[in-house]
């Protein structure tokens, strides 16, 4: 998984989507707490891409979809919006699991 930055210049990426399925009737709040990700972390360094989806068919299911420079997804780990996320996401999560995803083009 590589990203070229420049002629001279590669950096290693990390893509991924990772699956949200909300408990029954906990669907406000995961939607809250994860879009209260995005704008910080889209404001972080060595952030590609990140958004945030609902699954139109099954409103309980979430996407977190991210691309990272890899020493900035490291880092994303240590910030305070993802503390906050991650000590408050698992009352209203039924199930988590992270799908890692190479870009093909």
């Amino acid at each position: 998984m590589t990203s070229i930055k420049n002629n001279k210049d590669i950096k290693m990426t990390i893509t991924k989507r990772v699956t949200f399925i909300a408990k029954e009737g906990c669907e406000d709040k995961m939607k809250e707490l994860l879009t209260a990700m995005v704008e910080p972390s889209k404001a972080e360094p060595g952030v590609m891409f990140y958004d945030i989806f609902q699954c139109t068919e099954n409103r309980r299911k979430f996407y977190a979809v991210e691309s990272w420079e890899e020493e900035a997804l490291a880092n994303h780990a240590k910030t305070e919006h993802y503390a906050v996320y991650k000590s408050s996401y698992e009352p209203f999560c039924e199930k988590k699991y992270t799908e890692h995803l190479e870009i093909l083009g």
